[in-house]
């Protein structure tokens, strides 16, 4: 837990002092992207919760799923047809039950506790 504490102050430092910048044209694939990474963080999350996390399945979803969502959202731009729509869903959906599990789990615990 303290390295992923650590590992987000790392990129919020980075992220405030360097100043990267990128062609509003990509803005589709990015968000994509970041869809899907925050589905792989919210997966992880959860899988933690459950004592089944593993750091190898973390790691390729992680950078497999944004891959692959910027790939689906490049293809349908060249396609013109919005093929995005289709990885926004499915990582969409993903990431509200990965977070209703998650916000189920901690309130289970919270209640166990009184």
């Amino acid at each position: 837990m303290l390295l992923a504490l650590i590992g987000i102050l790392i990129g919020v430092g980075v992220g405030l002092y360097l100043p990267i910048t990128y062609s509003p044209d990509y803005s589709l694939y990015i968000s994509v992207a970041i869809l899907a990474c925050m589905d792989s963080v919210f997966g992880g999350i959860r899988a933690n919760m459950e004592e089944v996390f593993d750091a190898r399945i973390f790691i390729s979803g992680f950078f497999g799923n944004a891959i692959l969502a910027a790939f689906l959202a490049y293809i349908g731009d060249r396609l013109a047809v919005p093929l995005y729509y289709a990885a926004v869903f499915a990582f969409g959906v993903r990431l509200f039950q990965n977070f209703a599990i998650i916000r189920r789990h901690i309130i289970g615990k919270s209640n166990s506790a009184d």
